[in-house]
């Protein structure tokens, strides 16, 4: 049986419990998605991997882009990045920020190198939340952001996985059950929508 391998990459988000996990997967939406389909798909051969790093930016994921991406050879790789690019400019004003142009720029270089060095499908996660009000000034510096992984998607042919548009459209609901422990870290709920949102998109490549 071929095995698929599937390779999530991004920052705390994604990593979410991963080093306390026996399989390295953590409890947040990684987690989900593998146990989606190792019970929807019980007759194929999944192998998840979970390489998300707490604090990460675009540009700490390029200096370990070789050993956490490249030199794993996924078959499918699932990229979220963005939230502490921007996150950075609020809470921590006195860093050296990236902006806009410098973090298309890192984002292309990554995705040539998955298209020059494997052949592996590119899924792009939108960024998600900066606190949960559609209106906060971490929600609209991300909107840049978020246009980004789309003009790279598109050149590069990727899936996209709208999870600011999920999390922005449950916020405009009026439903104030929280998705976040902090406005940005996800809760079980937050999980479950990143989750959910991210098999909707991928499924039928997985299948």
């Amino acid at each position: 049986m071929v095995v698929k391998k599937v390779l999530l990459i991004g920052d705390s988000i994604t990593e979410w419990g991963r080093h306390e996990d026996p399989e390295n997967l953590g409890s947040g939406y990684v987690r989900l998605i593998h146990d989606y389909f190792v019970t929807t798909y019980p007759n194929q051969a999944y192998q998840f991997l979970n390489r998300g790093v707490g604090g990460d930016r675009i540009i700490d994921l390029a200096e370990r882009w070789q050993k956490d991406a490249i030199d794993l050879n996924p078959d499918y790789i699932s990229i979220s990045i963005g939230i502490n690019d921007v996150w950075r400019q609020l809470d921590h004003a006195d860093m050296e920020q990236i902006g806009t142009e410098q973090f298309q720029q890192l984002y292309i270089d990554l995705l040539t190198q998955v298209r020059e060095k494997t052949n592996a499908r590119i899924i792009l996660m939108e960024p998600t939340i900066i606190e949960e009000d559609v209106k906060a000034k971490g929600n609209q510096l991300l909107f840049d952001y978020v246009e980004i992984v789309h003009k790279v998607a598109k050149e590069f042919h990727a899936t996209v996985v709208p999870t600011h548009k999920a999390f922005i459209n449950y916020l405009q609901s009026g439903n104030d059950y929280k998705l976040t422990t902090d406005g940005v870290h996800m809760n079980p709920a937050g999980n479950m929508l990143m989750a959910s949102t991210w098999i909707k998109a991928v499924e039928d490549q997985l299948k």
